[in-house]
């Protein structure tokens, strides 16, 4: 069974992605990091108890701050998905409503 959905891999754990970030960046904990990221502290706390996913534009700010390669921070976190794919939906335009 091979789920494309990344919470649902075993291997995945977005704590040892920001621990890396913290020891690499030489930071002291995560208030440190979410400055660093330039993010709420809050969002770093929900993506720690897997609350909230490790988003593209986080990602790639992680990326601007550490110089790691989106594969190497995707691979901290276990994601071990062959391919990264954003929803059709997510491109369509929205359906125009009637005027009342």
């Amino acid at each position: 069974m091979n789920s494309s959905k990344l919470a649902d891999q075993e291997a995945y754990d977005p704590n040892h992605l920001l621990d890396a970030l913290i020891e690499k960046l030489s930071l002291k904990n995560d208030a440190a990091l979410s400055r660093a990221l330039e993010v709420a502290p809050p969002v770093i706390s929900k993506i720690r108890h897997r609350r909230l996913p490790v988003g593209a534009s986080l990602l790639i700010r992680m990326h601007e701050v550490s110089d790691l390669s989106i594969q190497d921070l995707r691979a901290l976190m276990g994601d071990r998905r062959d391919k990264f794919r954003i929803s059709d939906k997510q491109f369509k335009p929205k359906e125009a409503t009637p005027a009342a």
